[in-house]
């Protein structure tokens, strides 16, 4: 279930985040690391393997330096590389085990890659995936973009009785012309009990609370969720890359932060 707004209608919206001065800084990643080095470990891990990850995927994904690494210039690389076999490899971090929250604002500055089949995303899952399972564990897909959609992003939730194709989301769209490729843009969520509102340059365009769940789904957004990084390569949604798909490409990210309301 997905609506379109445009970008530059954002502003005529409500404003339902709270401002700047009312959060202190949780958690972030700034990406300080030299050139080509890892990640850092005690903030993230890699998520490894291919299968298609239940979307038909094509990638890869690795642990190996030209997937992941940071640029010496504050930023965060994520790859993807088109192998000599004619296969795909890329990254995909995630907090898991060292770092989750409950509640608070989740944000990441991202400059994302282009070109058909190709899948960026910014997201958060409940902790208790391994237990609970997908989806109800529950997942706020935060950013993603496709390809074939160079104006357009996408913020999402997914639930028990409301994920895949009937998921609950809105993309939101540059003006004609614009594509989220050619800056880097702020993608984030504000999440409280009962609400989780979406936002592109500081600008809410989607707003979910358990009113808009389906009739008697459950809401599942209560308990602690970790972040993870990714960039993904064809799927069913996508769809796979075709003669006009450049690569690599990079998901570069300028930082990551996580605050939680002032007490």
């Amino acid at each position: 279930m997905i609506r379109i707004l445009t970008y530059l209608l954002l502003a005529a919206l409500p404003v339902l985040a709270q401002k700047s001065g009312d959060w202190q800084l949780l958690w972030s990643d700034e990406f300080k690391g030299p050139a080509n080095s890892a990640p850092d470990e005690s903030k993230w891990s890699y998520e490894l393997g291919g299968g298609g990850w239940g979307n038909r995927e094509l990638e890869v994904y690795t642990k190996n330096p030209e997937n992941a690494f940071e640029d010496g210039k504050g930023h965060l690389v994520i790859r993807a590389i088109k192998t000599a076999e004619g296969g795909y490899t890329s990254g995909r971090l995630r907090t898991l085990d060292k770092f989750s929250f409950t509640y608070g604002k989740a944000a990441a500055r991202i400059r994302i890659p282009r070109g058909q089949g190709i899948w960026p995303a910014f997201w958060m899952m409940g902790i208790d995936i391994k237990s609970a399972g997908w989806p109800r564990a529950g997942e706020i897909d935060i950013m993603e973009n496709i390809g074939k959609e160079p104006n357009a992003v996408h913020g999402t939730i997914h639930g028990p009785g409301y994920s895949g194709a009937q998921s609950i989301g809105e993309k939101v769209e540059l003006p004609s012309g614009g594509a989220f490729a050619d800056d880097f843009h702020e993608y984030a969520v504000v999440w409280s009990p009962g609400k989780i509102v979406f936002e592109v340059d500081g600008k809410p365009f989607h707003e979910v609370t358990p009113a808009k769940l389906p009739k008697g789904a459950k809401w599942v957004y209560d308990h602690p969720f970790y972040l993870l990084l990714n960039l993904a390569v064809g799927g069913a949604w996508p769809g796979n890359p075709d003669a006009t798909t450049q690569f690599p490409q990079e998901m570069v990210v300028d930082w990551v932060r996580v605050w939680q309301p002032k007490s």
